[in-house]
């Protein structure tokens, strides 16, 4: 995945990625509330925009889909607060956002900008901030949040934040990835898990036998996902019966992301209410 940062502009924008879970297993609940689990986190050029400026004020606006919630709980705002408390002489910003990746789909958006956010601020003052720095920051901001600091294939445990980069090219494949409007609350989802070990560990798959990922690649939401949302369900369904080679909900879902041979994409009319990623 290439990240756009210019290193000598005022204004700089950069485009956080959203990424996808190849699967996704939760293991224990964890004494700090959060829960040990283990994925393999994967990068889509499916983008928002991100653009940073001087102001003589903090502030912070969103175009594109609609962000619900309080503006001042962004986290690209929380990202900003973060490293201002280590680095005071950050001075006042203006970040414009759009937003574009699907909200409470699975694919990371909000960590990716929040990421992305830290990255631009890193780099547009010149904070010197190391890559281990960067995502134990991130690991603040959320679970996810540190894998876009890596932006590359990687083995995630601990809560999502302890990252192993793997060897996993998938350009032989085109993806598609299908977003049915349907909002996954993610600590619900959590609360209907019941954690344990799996019978096979990520780490002991082959990876390379992509054909073979459908019966032992596995997602534990989504059991209790599907049960509640059947049209996620659905989606899923009808990937494998339009030709994919693997298909599985993203995260905690709703997103459902399909591999199919390289320039085989079906093509589907999903309906008005879907939103439709293809990467050939």
């Amino acid at each position: 995945m290439t990240r756009s940062t210019p290193a000598e502009a005022d204004n700089m924008v950069v485009f956080p990625n959203c990424k996808i879970n190849l699967g996704l297993h939760i293991l224990r609940k964890r004494m700090d509330g959060f829960h040990d689990l283990e994925t393999i986190f994967y990068p889509l050029p499916l983008c928002d925009a991100l653009e940073i400026v001087h102001a003589d004020e903090l502030s912070f606006t969103v175009s594109g889909i609609d962000v619900p919630g309080n503006t001042d709980d962004n986290l690209c705002l929380k990202a900003y607060h973060l490293l201002k408390k280590d680095f005071p002489t950050l001075p006042p910003v203006h970040i414009h956002l759009h937003k574009h990746i699907p909200i409470g789909a699975g694919l990371g958006g909000g960590s990716s900008d929040a990421a992305f956010t830290l990255l631009l601020l890193n780099d547009k003052f010149k904070l010197g901030i190391s890559e281990p720095q960067l995502i134990a920051y991130a690991a603040i901001l959320g679970s996810d949040c540190a894998f876009f600091i890596k932006n590359k294939p990687c083995l995630a445990t601990g809560r999502g934040e302890v990252l192993e980069e793997i060897d996993l090219d998938l350009n032989r494949y085109s993806f598609l990835v299908v977003h049915p409007g349907i909002h996954v609350n993610t600590g619900k989802a959590f609360g209907k898990i019941t954690p344990g070990e799996p019978a096979q560990q990520l780490r002991d798959l082959d990876l390379q036998s992509v054909h073979q990922w459908k019966d032992v690649l596995v997602n534990d939401f989504e059991a209790v996902v599907f049960a509640e949302h059947p049209a996620i369900k659905a989606i899923k369904d009808k990937m494998y019966t339009s030709g994919a080679v693997y298909a599985a909900m993203s995260g905690s879902g709703s997103a459902v992301v399909g591999l199919f041979p390289k320039g085989q994409l079906p093509v589907i009319d999903w309906g008005a209410q879907y939103k439709v990623f293809e990467k050939q």
